[in-house]
C-alpha cells in the first residue's frame, strides 16, 4: 500500500502545531511533530501577537516534520481568522494586532457611519463581530504605509514562499469579499478608506502558493510547495466533519463554538441578519452558514484564574467529572454576554452575569459554564433551522470540546438531538485532505474526503436523555 504524507501547520488562539498526516488506502493519521504555545502579548499600543516567536516555531516543527518523515510532499497552514500583518519591502510594519485588542471599538462607529451593517451583511453576508478585519483596517494608522495586508496563514506562506494571496475562506471573514461573487468587494474597501491596493489576490484551497524560498528549503531539509488549504481553521474542520446526512449540523469548539450548517446558496435575510448568522466560504466553495458562540474559553479562563489564585495546576478531567455529579437545577448565564469577551478574572464576571445563583463550589461553577455553552449552541441549531427551513437530525461535534464528554452529553440534552463527537483533530485533517487532494493522494469530492474521515475516526455518540 503507498502511503503519502503532508505536513499540516495548525495555529490556534492559544497554541500552534505542525503535524504530518499520512493518507493511503484506507487509512488516514496523524503525528504530532510539536506543539507550542501562542497567546496575547501585552506592548505600549495594545495586544498584540508574537509573530517573530510563532514562525520560528512553525519553522522549527517543519524542519522536525521533515527529520521524521523525509516523504513528505507538501506544506498546507491554517489559522484563527481576521488578524492580519502589513507588509512593504518585503517586511512587516509591525507586529500584528490581536482580535481582542479594544482599538476595534472606534473601528465599528466609523465604518457603521459610511456603510450601516444592514448594507455590509448584503454586501458581505457576515455576523456582526467587532474585531471583523474591516473594522481593524479602519483604525490601523499604518495601512496607507502598506503595500499589501495578509492575514495570519497567508502571512506565514508569505515568509515561506515569498509568495502574497489571500486564501478565500479567511478572506471571506475580513469583511471585504463579496458574499456571492467570493471576490474582493474594492468599491466598499475604497469607500471605508480603506485603499484596496493592500488585498492581495485570491486564491481557493488547493492552489499552490509557491515553493520554499531555497534559505528556508535549505533549513528544513526540503524544498517543498505550499498548498492553501481552509486556511480559516474553522474551514479545514468543516471540510473534515464526517456530516452523517444532508440534514446534520456542525459545531467546531475551541476556544469559539462554531455552530452551523453547510449551504450552497446564501440565506441574506433580515432575519438571518437579525440572528446574527455569517456566511463564510468552506473547501469547494461551500458556504458555512452559523452562528460564532463563546466556547471552552470560558472555561480555560475559569480554570486559569483558579490556578492563578491557587498557584497551582488545576486537572481538568477530574474538575469535569466532579461537575458531572452536581445535581439539582443548573443555573444558566448567557454564553455570548459581551461581559466575558475579554481576558481577566473570568470567574467574577461569570458569577456576576449568575448574580445570587452563581454556584460556590468550583464543580457545580464548572458545570453551569459547561450547560451555558451548551444553551447556547442548542438555541444557535434552533435558529438555523428556522433560518434555513431545514431540520436538523443530528449534530457534528469536532475538535478540542469532543473530548469534553460533559459538554458533548450536555448539548444532546439541550437539543434533543444525537451528538456524534470527534474527531479531536477535524481541523489538521481537513488541512491534510486539501493537501493530499492536490497532490492527487485523495478523492475529488468533498463528500468522499468526509466518508474517508469516518471510516477511519469513527465518531462516539451521545444520546439525548429525556
Amino acid at each position: 500500500m503507498t502511503v503519502r504524507a503532508v505536513a499540516a501547520v495548525d495555529l490556534g488562539a492559544t497554541s500552534g502545531r505542525v503535524m504530518i498526516g499520512r493518507i493511503g488506502d484506507g487509512r488516514l493519521d496523524l503525528e504530532l511533530v510539536s506543539r507550542f504555545p501562542n497567546g496575547p502579548v501585552e506592548r505600549d499600543d495594545g495586544l498584540h501577537w508574537d509573530f517573530s516567536a510563532l514562525y520560528e516555531n512553525v519553522v522549527a516543527g517543519l524542519a522536525e516534520a521533515v527529520r521524521r518523515e523525509p516523504g513528505i510532499e507538501s506544506i498546507g497552514i491554517d489559522s484563527w481568522a481576521v488578524d492580519y500583518g502589513l507588509m512593504a519591502d518585503g517586511e512587516l510594519l509591525a507586529e500584528p494586532f490581536h482580535y481582542r485588542d479594544d482599538r476595534t471599538a472606534r473601528g465599528v462607529d466609523e465604518v457603521h457611519a459610511v456603510a450601516p451593517f444592514a448594507e455590509l451583511y448584503q454586501r458581505n453576508g457576515l455576523q456582526f463581530l467587532p474585531f471583523n478585519t474591516l473594522y481593524q483596517y479602519r483604525v490601523d494608522p499604518r495601512l496607507p504605509e502598506a503595500e499589501v495586508a495578509l492575514l495570519v496563514p497567508d502571512l506565514i506562506a508569505f515568509f515561506l514562499t515569498g509568495v502574497a494571496v489571500a486564501e478565500r475562506t479567511n478572506a471571506s471573514t475580513t469583511g471585504l469579499l463579496g458574499v456571492t461573487t467570493g471576490e474582493w468587494d474594492a468599491e466598499l474597501a475604497d469607500r471605508l478608506g480603506i485603499p484596496s491596493r493592500v488585498l492581495p489576490p485570491l486564491v481557493d484551497p488547493g492552489t499552490v502558493i509557491g515553493a520554499l524560498r531555497p534559505e528556508l528549503a535549505q533549513r528544513i531539509g526540503a524544498a517543498l510547495p505550499v498548498i492553501a488549504v481552509g486556511s480559516h481553521d474553522t474551514a479545514s474542520a468543516v471540510a473534515a466533519v464526517p456530516l452523517s446526512s444532508p440534514h446534520s449540523a456542525y459545531i467546531s469548539c475551541g476556544t469559539w463554538g462554531l455552530v452551523g450548517v453547510e449551504l450552497a446558496e446564501p440565506v441574506l435575510t433580515d432575519a438571518a441578519r437579525a440572528a446574527n448568522f455569517t456566511h463564510e466560504r468552506g473547501v469547494d466553495r461551500r458556504y458555512r452558514f452559523l452562528h460564532n458562540v463563546t466556547g471552552l474559553w470560558l472555561l480555560s479562563e475559569t480554570v486559569r484564574a483558579w490556578e492563578s489564585e491557587d498557584g497551582a495546576a488545576i486537572d481538568l478531567p477530574s474538575l469535569l467529572d466532579q461537575a458531572s455529579g452536581v445535581g439539582g437545577d443548573v443555573p444558566l448565564f448567557d454564553a455570548n454576554d459581551p461581559s466575558v469577551s475579554a481576558p481577566g478574572d473570568m470567574p467574577a464576571r461569570i458569577a456576576a452575569l449568575l448574580g445570587d445563583d452563581a454556584p460556590t463550589s468550583r464543580p457545580a461553577f464548572a458545570r453551569s459554564i459547561v450547560e451555558s455553552i451548551a444553551a447556547a449552541f442548542a438555541a444557535a441549531v434552533r435558529t438555523a433551522e428556522g433560518l434555513t427551513g431545514r431540520e436538523v437530525d443530528s449534530i457534528h461535534l469536532v475538535g478540542g470540546g469532543s473530548l469534553n464528554r460533559l459538554l458533548c452529553q450536555a448539548t444532546a440534552d439541550r437539543t434533543g438531538l444525537p451528538v456524534l463527537a470527534g474527531p479531536v483533530e477535524a481541523t489538521a485533517l481537513g488541512n491534510v485532505l486539501v493537501q493530499a487532494r492536490a497532490r492527487g493522494a485523495a478523492p475529488a469530492a468533498l463528500e468522499d474526503l468526509r466518508a474517508l474521515v469516518a471510516a477511519t475516526h469513527a465518531p462516539e455518540l451521545f444520546a439525548p436523555r429525556s
